[in-house]
């Protein structure tokens, strides 16, 4: 009998040995299960094949191929992927909506003697439970805010908090961005539904009873939304707010950011739309710094006629509380671990 889940809470919680995707490539790779991992019985060219049967000749003879596929693939992986496990083994299948592709590989796992159990409603059954807790169900945790200008390392704050033992929640780390304008990673972000598989999975290991620092983000990560539940308790946050000295923030961007300071082509391209919203002549003197190769320079500039102004819109906007302040004269080691330990000293007394 397939296992039914009404919570995400319960999915996590399985108690399986191992989770088994068993659908395409492409379905795997634009979100799948945390943990989850890939063994598909049809390949992306294969269920394409067997698709364009069914709706074009025949669901008959689109049936007949598929079984034929799916028990083909299926001998492959458990010969080649699967032959080390023992007989207790006990894996956890699902495909699309648990249908064929996954009832057909669990028989075939418990022919063999291992405890093998299908995922009732497959992926669409967990996304349904994706989609509950972060679209329809507020969130049961105490949020607290990292605030402050770009450029303040308000992500090596965070990360340093959590070594020192603060409940804290990445965003851009699961969102794969560094969350401003020119924030894109050498690897691509996430899918929409990726994302919010990876931020579910960390949601569901924080302790509710314990607050939760997340670093102050617009709506967005990158192309990445934040979820109903999330953005509401962070725009209900407390703030914490890390002041640190504008030549400091600079350098610290300057640094950071070498690798889209040194594409000019990559940075005109992000830049140039920004036009409509700072000017021609502002962004032309963007442009003379990126030509003149001042790093520096221009991440001044950018703070100053760009990035400083969108944050003091953005603050205004929500009405953020700052419950504390923080300062940080420096952004190096030692002054990043000092703000961290502020922050957590703060958190403790929340």
């Amino acid at each position: 009998m397939a296992l039914k889940f009404t919570s995400l809470q319960d999915f996590y919680a399985h108690g399986y040995d191992t989770v088994i995707d068993v659908r395409s490539p492409a379905e795997y790779a634009e979100d799948r299960v945390p943990g989850a991992i890939s063994l598909p019985v049809l390949d992306n060219a294969e269920r394409a094949e067997v698709g364009t049967i069914y709706v074009q000749d025949s669901p008959f003879k689109a049936r007949k191929l598929g079984a034929a596929l799916v028990f083909r693939n299926a001998a492959n992986h458990i010969e080649q992927r699967l032959s080390h496990h023992e007989g207790g083994w006990r894996p956890l299948v699902y495909c699309w909506r648990g249908g064929q592709r996954s009832g057909s590989f669990t028989w075939m796992l418990q022919q063999i003697g291992w405890r093998a159990e299908v995922v009732e409603g497959g992926y669409q059954s967990y996304r349904r439970l994706v989609n509950a807790a972060l679209y329809q169900t507020a969130l049961p945790h105490r949020l607290v805010a990292l605030d402050g200008y770009t450029g303040s390392a308000k992500t090596e704050v965070l990360k340093r908090a959590g070594q020192l033992g603060v409940q804290v929640l990445d965003l851009e780390g699961l969102a794969n961005h560094r969350g401003s304008l020119l924030g894109d990673m050498p690897t691509p972000q996430p899918s929409q539904k990726g994302f919010e598989s990876a931020l579910a999975g960390a949601v569901m290991q924080l302790d509710p009873s314990r607050p939760v620092l997340v670093e102050a983000e617009s709506s967005k990560v990158g192309q990445r939304i934040i979820p109903p539940s999330v953005w509401a308790g962070m725009k209900q946050a407390p703030r914490i707010e890390l002041q640190v000295p504008a030549a400091a923030r600079c350098g610290y961007l300057t640094a950071a950011y070498d690798d889209i300071l040194s594409d000019a082509d990559g940075l005109r391209e992000k830049l140039a739309p920004l036009r409509a919203y700072r000017s021609g002549a502002v962004v032309d003197g963007w442009f003379s710094r990126i030509a003149e190769g001042d790093k520096a320079g221009l991440t001044k500039a950018l703070m100053a006629e760009h990035y400083d102004p969108a944050y003091r819109k953005s603050r205004a906007a929500i009405g953020a509380k700052v419950a504390a302040i923080v300062e940080a004269g420096a952004l190096d080691d030692a002054g990043l671990d000092a703000a961290a330990a502020a922050v957590a000293r703060i958190i403790s007394s929340l």
